[in-house]
Protein backbone atom coordinates (compact mmCIF):
# COMPACT_ATOMS: atom_id res chain seq x y z
CA UNK A 1 0.00 0.00 0.00
CA UNK A 2 2.36 2.64 1.02
CA UNK A 3 4.41 2.02 -2.34
CA UNK A 4 1.44 2.54 -4.32
CA UNK A 5 1.02 5.84 -2.27
CA UNK A 6 4.57 6.72 -3.15
CA UNK A 7 3.83 5.73 -7.15
CA UNK A 8 1.17 7.69 -6.99
CA UNK A 9 2.12 10.64 -5.33
CA UNK A 10 4.88 10.83 -7.98
CA UNK A 11 2.88 10.24 -11.15
CA UNK A 12 0.58 13.08 -9.49
CA UNK A 13 3.78 15.59 -9.02
CA UNK A 14 4.50 15.00 -13.21
CA UNK A 15 1.37 15.84 -13.88
CA UNK A 16 1.21 18.74 -11.74
CA UNK A 17 4.77 19.75 -13.37
CA UNK A 18 3.71 19.14 -16.75
CA UNK A 19 0.32 21.13 -16.26
CA UNK A 20 2.20 24.35 -15.15
CA UNK A 21 4.80 23.94 -17.77
CA UNK A 22 2.02 23.67 -20.33
CA UNK A 23 0.20 26.55 -18.58
CA UNK A 24 3.60 29.16 -18.93
CA UNK A 25 3.96 28.06 -22.47
CA UNK A 26 0.04 28.65 -23.62
CA UNK A 27 0.82 32.15 -21.36
CA UNK A 28 3.85 33.29 -23.37
CA UNK A 29 2.44 32.57 -26.81
CA UNK A 30 -1.14 34.30 -25.27
CA UNK A 31 1.31 37.19 -24.49
CA UNK A 32 3.74 37.22 -27.07
CA UNK A 33 0.27 37.46 -29.59
CA UNK A 34 -0.76 40.23 -27.66
CA UNK A 35 1.90 42.09 -28.03
CA UNK A 36 2.32 42.03 -31.69
CA UNK A 37 -1.46 43.31 -31.62
CA UNK A 38 -0.60 46.37 -29.47
CA UNK A 39 2.55 46.97 -31.23
CA UNK A 40 2.18 50.64 -32.29
CA UNK A 41 -0.45 51.32 -29.64
CA UNK A 42 -2.57 49.54 -27.18
CA UNK A 43 -6.18 49.94 -26.95
CA UNK A 44 -6.70 51.12 -23.01
CA UNK A 45 -8.41 54.03 -21.47
CA UNK A 46 -6.99 56.93 -19.09
CA UNK A 47 -7.95 56.30 -15.12
CA UNK A 48 -8.14 59.22 -12.64
CA UNK A 49 -8.31 58.61 -9.40
CA UNK A 50 -9.46 62.46 -6.52
CA UNK A 51 -6.95 60.80 -4.02
CA UNK A 52 -8.09 63.82 -1.74
CA UNK A 53 -11.67 62.44 -1.45
CA UNK A 54 -10.51 58.95 -1.02
CA UNK A 55 -8.44 61.02 1.87
CA UNK A 56 -11.65 62.36 3.27
CA UNK A 57 -13.68 59.41 2.92
CA UNK A 58 -11.22 57.15 4.92
CA UNK A 59 -10.91 59.55 7.79
CA UNK A 60 -14.96 59.81 7.46
CA UNK A 61 -15.36 56.21 7.49
CA UNK A 62 -13.27 55.66 10.90
CA UNK A 63 -14.82 58.46 12.42
CA UNK A 64 -18.72 57.21 12.08
CA UNK A 65 -17.45 53.98 13.68
CA UNK A 66 -15.34 55.56 16.40
CA UNK A 67 -16.83 59.02 17.47
CA UNK A 68 -20.34 59.11 19.40
CA UNK A 69 -22.78 60.21 17.35
CA UNK A 70 -23.40 63.96 18.85
CA UNK A 71 -19.58 64.37 18.49
CA UNK A 72 -19.53 62.77 14.65
CA UNK A 73 -22.80 65.41 13.96
CA UNK A 74 -20.48 68.07 15.51
CA UNK A 75 -17.33 67.53 13.14
CA UNK A 76 -19.53 67.38 10.02
CA UNK A 77 -21.04 70.66 11.09
CA UNK A 78 -17.34 71.77 11.33
CA UNK A 79 -16.68 70.30 8.22
CA UNK A 80 -18.93 72.13 6.07
CA UNK A 81 -18.86 75.80 8.03
CA UNK A 82 -14.88 75.72 6.89
CA UNK A 83 -16.06 74.67 3.38
CA UNK A 84 -18.30 77.28 3.29
CA UNK A 85 -15.94 79.92 5.30
CA UNK A 86 -13.16 78.69 2.23
CA UNK A 87 -15.48 79.23 -1.19
CA UNK A 88 -16.54 83.08 0.42
CA UNK A 89 -13.01 83.87 1.10
CA UNK A 90 -11.95 82.24 -2.50
CA UNK A 91 -15.21 84.51 -4.12
CA UNK A 92 -14.42 87.39 -1.95
CA UNK A 93 -10.78 87.14 -3.60
CA UNK A 94 -11.72 86.56 -6.76
CA UNK A 95 -10.07 83.52 -7.18
CA UNK A 96 -13.04 80.83 -7.07
CA UNK A 97 -12.52 79.80 -10.79
CA UNK A 98 -8.64 79.60 -10.51
CA UNK A 99 -7.05 75.89 -10.24
CA UNK A 100 -5.43 74.98 -6.70
CA UNK A 101 -1.88 73.30 -7.65
CA UNK A 102 -2.03 69.84 -8.26
CA UNK A 103 0.03 67.17 -8.07
CA UNK A 104 0.04 64.31 -10.07
CA UNK A 105 0.73 60.59 -8.86
CA UNK A 106 2.07 57.95 -11.49
CA UNK A 107 3.02 54.60 -10.95
CA UNK A 108 6.02 52.67 -12.17
CA UNK A 109 6.79 48.89 -11.72
CA UNK A 110 9.70 48.20 -13.44
CA UNK A 111 11.12 44.51 -14.53
CA UNK A 112 14.33 43.63 -16.82
CA UNK A 113 12.62 45.15 -19.62
CA UNK A 114 10.96 48.01 -17.98
CA UNK A 115 7.94 46.68 -19.74
CA UNK A 116 5.77 49.47 -17.66
CA UNK A 117 7.23 52.16 -20.22
CA UNK A 118 4.69 52.18 -22.34
CA UNK A 119 2.09 52.72 -19.83
CA UNK A 120 4.57 55.73 -18.27
CA UNK A 121 4.85 57.27 -21.74
CA UNK A 122 1.17 57.93 -22.27
CA UNK A 123 0.09 58.98 -18.67
CA UNK A 124 2.88 61.91 -18.96
CA UNK A 125 1.64 62.67 -22.31
CA UNK A 126 -1.78 63.41 -20.55
CA UNK A 127 -0.58 65.12 -17.54
CA UNK A 128 1.62 67.15 -19.75
CA UNK A 129 -1.27 68.49 -21.56
CA UNK A 130 -2.68 69.82 -19.00
CA UNK A 131 -0.05 70.55 -16.19
CA UNK A 132 1.16 73.99 -15.63
CA UNK A 133 4.21 75.28 -13.94
CA UNK A 134 2.28 75.32 -10.74
CA UNK A 135 2.25 71.55 -10.70
CA UNK A 136 4.27 68.92 -10.22
CA UNK A 137 4.63 64.95 -10.99
CA UNK A 138 5.38 62.29 -8.03
CA UNK A 139 6.18 58.89 -9.67
CA UNK A 140 6.18 56.12 -6.89
CA UNK A 141 8.83 53.88 -8.73
CA UNK A 142 9.90 50.57 -7.50
CA UNK A 143 12.68 48.76 -9.62
CA UNK A 144 15.61 46.59 -9.13
CA UNK A 145 16.69 47.65 -12.83
CA UNK A 146 17.51 45.43 -16.06
CA UNK A 147 18.22 46.15 -19.34
CA UNK A 148 20.05 49.39 -20.38
CA UNK A 149 18.47 50.55 -23.53
CA UNK A 150 15.07 49.77 -21.75
CA UNK A 151 15.83 51.81 -18.28
CA UNK A 152 17.13 54.53 -21.07
CA UNK A 153 14.29 55.19 -22.23
CA UNK A 154 12.38 54.76 -19.08
CA UNK A 155 14.24 57.98 -18.12
CA UNK A 156 13.93 60.09 -21.21
CA UNK A 157 10.43 59.81 -20.10
CA UNK A 158 10.76 61.25 -16.95
CA UNK A 159 12.91 63.56 -18.36
CA UNK A 160 10.13 65.06 -20.61
CA UNK A 161 8.61 66.09 -17.41
CA UNK A 162 11.50 67.87 -16.49
CA UNK A 163 12.06 69.56 -19.91
CA UNK A 164 8.60 70.96 -19.70
CA UNK A 165 9.48 73.07 -16.55
CA UNK A 166 7.43 70.39 -14.14
CA UNK A 167 8.44 69.91 -10.83
CA UNK A 168 9.03 65.96 -10.62
CA UNK A 169 9.30 64.34 -7.43
CA UNK A 170 10.31 60.13 -7.03
CA UNK A 171 9.29 58.13 -4.16
CA UNK A 172 10.86 55.03 -3.68
CA UNK A 173 9.30 52.38 -1.05
CA UNK A 174 10.99 49.61 -1.51
CA UNK A 175 13.48 49.63 -4.39
CA UNK A 176 15.18 51.45 -6.85
CA UNK A 177 18.47 49.77 -8.16
CA UNK A 178 20.85 50.44 -11.47
CA UNK A 179 18.07 50.95 -14.24
CA UNK A 180 15.80 52.37 -11.34
CA UNK A 181 17.95 54.59 -9.96
CA UNK A 182 19.03 55.55 -13.71
CA UNK A 183 14.86 57.35 -13.69
CA UNK A 184 15.14 58.17 -10.08
CA UNK A 185 18.25 60.73 -10.27
CA UNK A 186 16.34 62.34 -13.30
CA UNK A 187 13.95 64.19 -10.26
CA UNK A 188 14.02 67.31 -8.55
CA UNK A 189 13.85 65.51 -5.51
CA UNK A 190 14.00 62.07 -4.42
CA UNK A 191 11.81 60.72 -1.38
CA UNK A 192 12.92 56.79 -0.32
CA UNK A 193 11.57 54.68 2.49
CA UNK A 194 14.16 54.06 5.19
CA UNK A 195 14.79 50.25 4.39
CA UNK A 196 14.49 50.63 0.62
CA UNK A 197 17.39 49.59 -1.65
CA UNK A 198 19.10 52.59 -3.45
CA UNK A 199 21.78 52.65 -5.75
CA UNK A 200 23.95 49.96 -7.42
CA UNK A 201 25.27 52.10 -10.25
CA UNK A 202 26.64 49.61 -11.96
CA UNK A 203 26.58 47.45 -15.22
CA UNK A 204 26.33 43.39 -15.19
CA UNK A 205 26.37 40.53 -17.57
CA UNK A 206 26.52 36.81 -17.75
CA UNK A 207 26.53 34.24 -20.39
CA UNK A 208 26.58 30.64 -19.86
CA UNK A 209 28.84 28.71 -21.99
CA UNK A 210 28.55 25.22 -23.62
CA UNK A 211 31.65 25.02 -25.70
CA UNK A 212 33.25 22.28 -23.51
CA UNK A 213 30.27 20.21 -23.37
CA UNK A 214 29.52 20.45 -27.09
CA UNK A 215 33.39 19.56 -27.84
CA UNK A 216 33.14 16.52 -25.71
CA UNK A 217 30.66 14.99 -27.17
CA UNK A 218 31.96 15.55 -31.06
CA UNK A 219 29.63 18.49 -32.06
CA UNK A 220 30.67 21.21 -33.70
CA UNK A 221 29.38 24.66 -33.73
CA UNK A 222 29.92 27.15 -36.51
CA UNK A 223 29.33 30.89 -36.01
CA UNK A 224 30.07 33.43 -39.15
CA UNK A 225 30.64 37.03 -38.87
CA UNK A 226 31.46 39.75 -40.56
CA UNK A 227 33.33 42.75 -38.65
CA UNK A 228 35.93 41.60 -35.91
CA UNK A 229 33.86 42.17 -32.92
CA UNK A 230 30.14 41.53 -34.26
CA UNK A 231 30.34 38.47 -31.82
CA UNK A 232 32.13 38.68 -28.65
CA UNK A 233 30.70 36.09 -26.94
CA UNK A 234 28.36 33.32 -27.62
CA UNK A 235 27.07 30.55 -25.83
CA UNK A 236 28.02 27.54 -27.60
CA UNK A 237 31.49 28.31 -29.70
CA UNK A 238 34.59 28.71 -28.03
CA UNK A 239 35.02 32.67 -26.22
CA UNK A 240 38.99 34.00 -26.55
CA UNK A 241 40.35 36.13 -24.53
CA UNK A 242 40.33 39.05 -27.21
CA UNK A 243 36.62 38.52 -27.34
CA UNK A 244 36.10 38.69 -23.69
CA UNK A 245 38.17 41.77 -23.36
CA UNK A 246 36.42 43.77 -26.08
CA UNK A 247 32.82 42.54 -23.70
CA UNK A 248 34.82 44.28 -20.65
CA UNK A 249 35.54 47.01 -22.35
CA UNK A 250 32.00 47.93 -23.53
CA UNK A 251 30.76 46.96 -20.39
CA UNK A 252 32.92 49.50 -18.84
CA UNK A 253 32.30 52.13 -21.28
CA UNK A 254 28.46 51.37 -20.13
CA UNK A 255 29.19 52.35 -17.05
CA UNK A 256 31.02 55.50 -17.68
CA UNK A 257 28.03 56.51 -19.54
CA UNK A 258 25.88 55.46 -16.39
CA UNK A 259 28.00 57.98 -14.40
CA UNK A 260 27.75 60.43 -16.65
CA UNK A 261 23.87 60.70 -16.83
CA UNK A 262 23.39 60.45 -13.07
CA UNK A 263 26.80 63.30 -13.00
CA UNK A 264 24.77 65.77 -14.70
CA UNK A 265 21.33 64.74 -12.39
CA UNK A 266 23.07 64.50 -8.86
CA UNK A 267 25.94 66.81 -9.15
CA UNK A 268 26.37 67.17 -5.81
CA UNK A 269 27.51 63.12 -5.52
CA UNK A 270 30.25 61.80 -5.06
CA UNK A 271 31.03 59.06 -7.80
CA UNK A 272 34.05 57.65 -6.76
CA UNK A 273 32.08 56.83 -3.67
CA UNK A 274 28.56 55.30 -4.67
CA UNK A 275 29.55 54.33 -8.52
CA UNK A 276 30.61 50.97 -7.58
CA UNK A 277 28.26 48.75 -8.00
CA UNK A 278 27.01 48.70 -4.24
CA UNK A 279 23.57 49.92 -3.44
CA UNK A 280 22.38 50.59 0.34
CA UNK A 281 19.55 51.21 2.31
CA UNK A 282 17.60 54.30 2.33
CA UNK A 283 18.53 56.19 5.10
CA UNK A 284 22.30 55.33 4.05
CA UNK A 285 21.52 56.41 1.14
CA UNK A 286 20.59 59.29 2.43
CA UNK A 287 24.08 60.81 4.07
CA UNK A 288 25.53 59.59 0.24
CA UNK A 289 23.32 62.30 -1.30
CA UNK A 290 21.53 59.77 -3.01
CA UNK A 291 18.05 60.43 -1.99
CA UNK A 292 17.44 63.89 -0.74
CA UNK A 293 14.91 62.92 2.53
CA UNK A 294 13.83 59.68 3.83
CA UNK A 295 10.03 59.24 3.87
CA UNK A 296 7.35 56.99 2.36
CA UNK A 297 5.01 57.60 -0.48
CA UNK A 298 2.07 57.22 1.75
CA UNK A 299 3.87 60.31 4.23
CA UNK A 300 4.13 62.54 1.29
CA UNK A 301 0.75 62.48 -0.06
CA UNK A 302 -0.63 62.58 3.81
CA UNK A 303 1.74 66.13 4.07
CA UNK A 304 0.16 67.48 0.79
CA UNK A 305 -3.36 66.37 0.53
CA UNK A 306 -4.31 69.78 2.15
CA UNK A 307 -2.08 72.17 0.33
CA UNK A 308 -2.59 70.38 -3.43
CA UNK A 309 -5.26 68.52 -5.49
CA UNK A 310 -4.07 64.91 -5.52
CA UNK A 311 -5.23 62.91 -8.98
CA UNK A 312 -3.25 59.47 -9.23
CA UNK A 313 -3.36 58.85 -13.31
CA UNK A 314 -3.40 55.56 -14.75
CA UNK A 315 -3.31 54.25 -18.24
CA UNK A 316 -5.30 51.25 -18.24
CA UNK A 317 -4.91 48.51 -21.10
CA UNK A 318 -7.66 46.64 -22.37
CA UNK A 319 -6.99 42.99 -22.74
CA UNK A 320 -8.96 39.84 -23.55
CA UNK A 321 -9.67 37.13 -20.72
CA UNK A 322 -6.87 35.14 -22.74
CA UNK A 323 -4.35 37.70 -22.98
CA UNK A 324 -4.85 38.47 -19.50
CA UNK A 325 -3.90 35.37 -18.38
CA UNK A 326 -1.10 35.15 -20.43
CA UNK A 327 0.31 38.24 -19.33
CA UNK A 328 -0.71 36.88 -15.62
CA UNK A 329 1.88 33.66 -16.27
CA UNK A 330 4.07 35.52 -17.74
CA UNK A 331 4.94 38.26 -14.91
CA UNK A 332 4.47 35.24 -12.44
CA UNK A 333 7.25 33.39 -13.93
CA UNK A 334 9.31 36.63 -14.48
CA UNK A 335 9.01 37.42 -10.96
CA UNK A 336 9.70 33.97 -9.89
CA UNK A 337 13.02 34.37 -12.09
CA UNK A 338 13.79 38.07 -10.42
CA UNK A 339 13.76 37.00 -6.89
CA UNK A 340 15.95 33.99 -8.02
CA UNK A 341 18.49 35.99 -9.66
CA UNK A 342 18.36 38.58 -7.49
CA UNK A 343 18.37 36.38 -4.00
CA UNK A 344 22.13 36.32 -4.10
CA UNK A 345 23.23 39.94 -3.75
CA UNK A 346 20.30 41.24 -1.48
CA UNK A 347 20.10 41.10 2.32
CA UNK A 348 17.33 39.58 4.08
CA UNK A 349 15.85 39.92 7.02
CA UNK A 350 14.58 36.80 9.40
Amino acid sequence: MIAFLSEYGMFLAKVATLVVALLFIIGGIAASASRGRHKGGEDGELKVRHLNDEFDDLKDALEAEILPEAQRKKAQKAKQKQEKREARQKKKAGTEDKLSPRLFVLDFDGDVQASDVETLRREISAVLQVANKDDEVLVRLESPGGLVHSYGLAASQLRRIRNSGIKLTVAVDRVAASGGYMMACIADRIVAAPFSIIGSIGVVAQIPNFHRLLKKNDIDVELMTAGEYKRTLTMLGENTEKGKAKFQEELEDTHQLFKDFVRENRRSLDLDKVATGEHWFGSQAKELGLVDEIMTSDELLQQRKDTVTLYQVNWEVKRKLGERLGFSMEATLQRVIEKIWHRGSQRQIH
